[in-house]
């Protein structure tokens, strides 16, 4: 069967499954907050009907049935089975009464409209090779093996229907090289959640050939550059080019510049030669909005909360520490943590990623270490752990960082043990974690956590509900299109605005 919660839009909040649990209990992983049942009681924001409903009642009659519980502003998913899938077809089957041209005319007798249609293929491979095996008997029966093809690879069609035909938004684009993840949270995470709502197509693609898609004045179309250098004629002909195919670019950006090599050189254009710019926190938005005033805040967040995997062994305590470039931040700590290992003993276990010499500094054999990692087998190791080290030194650098790490463990209810530095605004001490100020301090809470499992437990959990609460992308999909949204309704003047920065920029050089 298809995974059908990809499809419902992360706006909704009321999810009605006729059909089953799956796709419900798939999609509360993407919105825990949100209600799913599986019968009327009101007004539902999408109702779902999976292919194992479809193929007991004609889709017609079950969508008359369930029209009435459709939400005026919501979404239908229906999937069908296709009757003239290649392995459970002749080469030219009966194909019945029901087809795509009934289906529409079907949708406006009710009011309804097709959002959107989507082909299942599985087995992409084994298929064309059926085809490419019976393509003499298709032509000598007159058939376009192409033709066939389209028709024939599908397994299923995904229907997505509303009562009036949605906006249309267009969102591409590009990413950096993935290091620990950050690259999945800030472009694909997000690119895959706004893809849910119907009208919205979203792409990972290059920024030197972005998706052929005709020109429209109307449709609006957004290109995303992540974490951009884009100097002199060649960062402008990347800029020109993409406003020229009619893309309005916008630059991501999750870290601050000024320390950053190369990111304060007079030629960058990466900030004040785009139309708009996207971060993460507070601190850095002010240090952006000086360089470009059409900044969007969207906190990192999660995609879909990871299930639960650790405090399995009460005797043992897994202590997580998975950073990049951060020698200067635990070195003051270490000392702390080797103390606490003394007397912990065996009882203790460490897993670091990335930080070797972390690693080589802890003073137990009961460690392992993991070299840079994709991202799933990253959160992997954190939600086996129960502890988590978050230290961060006071520099303007690290007072700009996000508290990623905090919502990553939270989501994974992993206690929390992290520096003043950034996570004060986010972890309520006591509650969703421990804060500490200086060594003395992350010493006793140390302390604390190991001789007192259940406290680990208690600040995991509440973090984690505190995550579901507030920190779940489903909760940002809304602002982020309505912000793409607005920034094409203005788009003219922002361009207009982009090059007055950069004329004043060729004028102070």
């Amino acid at each position: 069967m298809s995974d059908l919660s990809r499809l419902i839009p992360l706006s909704a909040r009321v999810i009605l499954t006729p059909g089953g649990d799956d796709a419900g209990a798939a999609y509360k992983r993407l919105n825990p907050g949100a209600s799913v049942r599986s019968d009327g009681g009101g007004p539902a924001d999408c109702i779902v009907i999976d292919r194992a409903l479809t193929a007991t009642r004609e889709p017609p009659g079950l969508l008359r049935r369930y029209v009435q519980d459709l939400a005026p502003n919501g979404v239908m998913v229906i999937e069908i089975a296709n009757p003239a899938y290649w392995r459970e077809a002749a080469i030219q089957p009966e194909r019945g009464t029901f087809d795509a041209t009934s289906m529409r005319r079907d949708l406006g007798e009710l009011g309804l409209v097709a959002a959107d249609v989507q082909a299942v293929i599985t087995d992409e491979a084994a298929g064309r090779a059926h085809i490419e095996a019976i393509t003499p008997e298709l032509r000598d029966r007159g058939i376009d093996p192409g033709e066939y093809a389209e028709t024939a690879l599908p397994e299923a069609f995904i229907w997505r229907v509303a009562r009036e035909m949605p906006d249309q938004l267009i969102v591409a684009g590009d990413m950096l090289r993935p290091v620990g993840g950050v690259s999945h949270l800030r472009v694909v995470h997000p690119l895959r959640a706004m893809a849910a709502e119907p009208g919205v197509s979203t792409y990972l693609a290059s920024s030197a050939s972005p998706p052929e898609i005709p020109r429209s004045e109307t449709t609006p179309k957004i290109f995303i550059l992540h974490r951009p250098a884009l100097v002199g004629a060649h960062g402008q002909g990347i800029v020109d080019g993409l406003i020229g195919k009619g893309w309005l670019v916008v630059t991501e950006f999750d870290d601050h510049p000024d320390f950053l090599r190369g990111m304060n050189n007079p030629a960058l254009l990466s900030f004040h030669g785009v139309h708009a710019v996207q971060t993460t926190t507070p601190a850095l938005a002010e240090v952006l909005r000086a360089r470009n005033p059409e900044l969007g805040l969207f906190p990192n967040a999660i995609e879909v909360l990871p299930d639960i995997r650790n405090f399995t062994d009460p005797g043992i305590l897994t202590v997580f520490f998975g950073a990049l470039n951060r020698e200067t931040d635990w070195r003051p700590i270490m000392g702390a943590i080797n103390a606490v290992i003394a007397i912990a003993g065996n009882r203790l276990r460490f897993q670091v990623v990335h930080d070797e010499g972390f690693f080589q500094a802890l003073r137990t054999p009961h460690k392992t270490f993991t070299p840079l990692c994709d991202y799933d087998t990253y959160l992997d190791l954190l939600g086996r752990s129960e502890i988590s080290l978050m230290p961060l030194d006071d520099t303007p650098f690290n007072r700009a960082k996000s508290d990623l790490k905090f919502i990553e463990a939270g989501a994974c209810r992993v206690a929390s043990l992290a520096s003043a530095v950034v996570y004060a605004n986010s972890v309520v001490h006591g509650e969703t974690g421990l804060i500490f100020h200086h060594p003395g301090e992350f010493h006793q809470h140390f302390m604390n956590l190991t001789a007192i499992p259940d406290l680990a437990l208690r600040l995991g959990r509440a973090a984690r509900e505190a995550i579901i609460r507030d920190r779940m992308l489903a909760g940002q999909v809304a602002r982020r299109v309505a912000w793409y949204r607005d920034l094409w309704s203005r788009r003219d003047a922002l361009t207009a605005a982009l090059r007055d920065r950069m004329a004043q920029t060729r004028a102070i050089s």
